[in-house]
C-alpha cells in the first residue's frame, strides 16, 4: 500500500491520512475496494525493519532526538511482539499494514510515534518492503529448488544400471539410462536457481527516501538506511524508485518457468504411473484414491503440478499487462504487485516439497523400463553409426538402416536376423539389438552412457555443492 493506497481512517485520531485535503470522509465502497491488509500483512516484519533504518536515519539527519527515537525504537518492538503472538488488534481503519504499523506505535509512543513518517511516503515504504519480501523470499524458493535436486541426485545415483527407453515426439527413440532422464530435470533446475539469485541481485536496491517521486528538502539518509536494511545498492532516481517493479516481473517469470519445469515433471510421472507405462509405483501417502473407483491410485501432485503452472503463467501475463500502460511514477495500479507474487511464491514452495516427497518415495519399475527399452528398433542409430565407422556415408547409412526397420515391421524377417545376413553389417552388428548393450554405447560428454552419466553426477554434485554456497552467502 502506498500514498496512493489509501482510503480509510487512520491513525490515533481515527483521521485519514490525508484529511486535511478532504471535507468528508471516504465511502464505504471505496474502503472495500481498495483495502489491502487482507494480504500485504505478510510484509509486517520488512515494514518494521524498514520503519527502524528509516528511524535511524532520522536520528543521523538530527530530525529526531535520542529519546524520541527510543520511544518509537520499543514500539516497533512492541508492534512486532505483538504482531508475532497474535495479540496485535487491527482497527476497522487499518486499510494497510503500514497505517496499521504506524497507528500502533503512534498509539504507544505519542508525539514521537507521529513523528515515524517524517520525510517518507508509502510510495518508497511499501517498494523498500516488497524489496525486502523478495530477497527472502527467492532465496527460500531457491532454497527448495536445491532440495528437489537432491532427491533426484540420490535417486539417480541409487538407479545404477537401470535404462529406459528415451523418448521424443513421445516416441521411442534410444535408450538411455534412468540417472540420466532424472538428471535432466536436475540440469533444468540448476537454471531456475540462477534465474532466482540472478533476480534477487536486481531486487537488492533500497528506493527508501524517494519519497512519493520526488525525494526530500529533509536531510535524510538513503545511502545510511540501505545498509542499515542489507540492501547491496542504493537508488539512482526517485521517480523510478517508486514505479520500478521490474523485479517483481523477474521474480514471477523466474517461477513460472520454474512452474513450467515442474509441469514436465508431473507430466511424465503421470505417464509413468499409468498401466500402459507401467514406469513407476506411487507410495500411498503422495497418492490419492477415488469417491467411486476403488481400483484407482492417483498421481494428484503431478497433476496440480501442470494445472498450477497455468496459474503462474496467469500472474506473469497479469504484472506484465498492468505495468505496460504506466506513467511514471507511482500508480495506484501498483497495488496489484503483491498478491501474484505472494501466491507464486506460496505455490511454488509447496510444489517443490510435494514433488520431492513424491519422487523421493516411489518405486522405479526398472524391468518394465527395461522390457520398453529392449525393442531392437530402438538400436538402429547404433547400427547406423557402425556403418559409418566402417566407411559408409551417414546418409547411405541411414537409408540402410531404415530400410532393414520398414521390412522387419512389414513382417519380412526379424530385425536381428535382417541386420546379420546384410553384406555390411553381419553378426557383430546384430549383437547390438541384444538387451541393455544400446545404452552403454553413448560416451561423449552429457551423454547418456555409463561412463558419461557417472561424469556427470559428479559434475551435477559439485554444482549443488557451488549453489548451497552461493545460496548460503546471498
Amino acid at each position: 500500500m502506498t500514498e496512493a493506497e489509501s482510503g480509510s481512517e487512520t491513525g490515533a485520531g481515527g483521521r485519514t491520512l490525508w484529511h486535511g485535503r478532504f471535507a468528508g470522509g471516504p465511502a464505504d465502497e471505496l474502503l472495500a475496494y481498495t483495502v489491502s491488509l487482507p494480504y500485504d500483512r505478510r510484509l509486517a516484519p520488512d515494514d518494521i525493519a524498514g520503519s527502524r533504518a528509516h528511524v535511524r536515519g532520522l536520528v543521523r539527519g538530527g530530525i529526531l532526538d535520542g529519546l524520541e527515537a527510543s520511544a518509537v525504537l520499543a514500539a516497533l518492538d512492541q508492534v512486532e511482539e505483538e504482531l508475532a503472538d497474535g495479540r496485535f488488534a487491527f482497527a476497522p481503519s487499518d486499510e494497510d499494514i503500514h497505517t496499521a504499523v504506524e497507528r500502533r506505535v503512534t498509539e504507544l509512543a505519542g508525539d514521537a510515534g507521529a513523528k515515524l513518517h517524517t520525510g517518507r511516503s508509502r510510495n518508497d515504504q511499501v517498494a523498500t518492503d516488497l524489496r525486502l519480501y523478495t530477497k527472502r523470499a527467492l532465496i527460500q524458493v531457491a532454497q527448495r529448488v536445491l532440495e528437489l535436486q537432491t532427491v533426484l541426485l540420490d535417486r539417480a545415483t541409487d538407479a545404477a544400471g537401470a535404462y529406459l527407453p528415451g523418448y521424443t515426439h513421445l516416441q521411442r527413440a534410444q535408450p538411455v539410462l534412468l540417472s540420466h532422464h532424472l538428471l535432466a530435470h536436475g540440469w533444468a533446475l540448476a537454471r531456475d536457481v540462477d534465474r532466482l539469485l540472478d533476480t534477487r541481485v536486481r531486487a537488492d536496491v533500497s528506493p527508501l527516501g524517494a519519497g512519493a517521486l520526488a525525494g526530500s528538502s529533509l536531510p535524510l539518509d538513503p545511502s545510511g538506511t540501505a545498509a542499515d536494511l542489507g540492501f547491496a545498492g542504493v537508488f539512482d532516481n526517485s521517480l523510478d524508485a517508486v514505479s520500478d517493479r521490474d523485479f517483481v516481473a523477474e521474480a514471477l517469470f523466474d517461477l513460472a518457468l520454474l512452474g513450467v519445469h515442474l509441469s514436465r515433471i508431473g507430466e511424465e510421472i503421470v505417464l509413468w504411473s499409468t498401466d500402459e507405462f507401467g514406469f513407476l509405483k506411487l507410495d500411498d501417502a503422495y497418492a490419492t484414491g477415488s469417491s467411486m473407483l476403488p481400483q484407482k491410485k492417483n498421481p494428484d501432485i503431478a497433476e496440480l503440478a501442470r494445472g498450477r503452472s497455468g496459474r503462474l503463467i496467469g500472474h506473469l501475463t497479469g504484472i506484465l499487462t498492468t505495468l505496460k500502460g504506466l506513467p511514471l511514477s507511482y500508480n495506484r495500479d501498483l497495488q496489484e504487485d503483491k498478491e501474484p507474487l505472494f501466491d507464486a511464491v506460496d505455490q511454488s514452495v509447496l510444489a517443490l516439497g510435494a514433488i520431492g516427497g513424491l519422487l523421493a518415495s516411489s518405486r522405479f519399475v526398472t524391468d518394465a523400463m527395461a522390457a520398453a527399452a529392449d525393442s531392437p528398433y530402438a538400436s538402429a542409430t547404433d547400427l547406423a553409426e557402425l556403418l559409418v565407422e566402417r566407411g559408409t556415408p551417414f546418409r547411405d547409412a541411414h537409408a540402410i538402416v531404415g530400410e532393414i526397420v520398414r521390412t522387419a515391421l512389414d513382417g519380412g524377417a526379424p530385425m536381428a536376423d535382417l541386420v546379420r545376413d546384410h553384406p555390411k553389417l553381419g553378426p557383430e552388428a546384430a549383437d547390438l539389438l541384444l538387451p541393455g548393450v544400446s545404452v552403454t554405447r553413448r560416451t561423449t560428454r552429457g551423454g547418456a552412457g555409463p561412463a558419461a552419466v557417472e561424469a556427470q553426477i559428479a559434475r551435477f554434485e559439485a554444482r549443488l555443492e557451488t549453489d548451497r554456497s552461493r545460496i548460503t552467502e546471498a
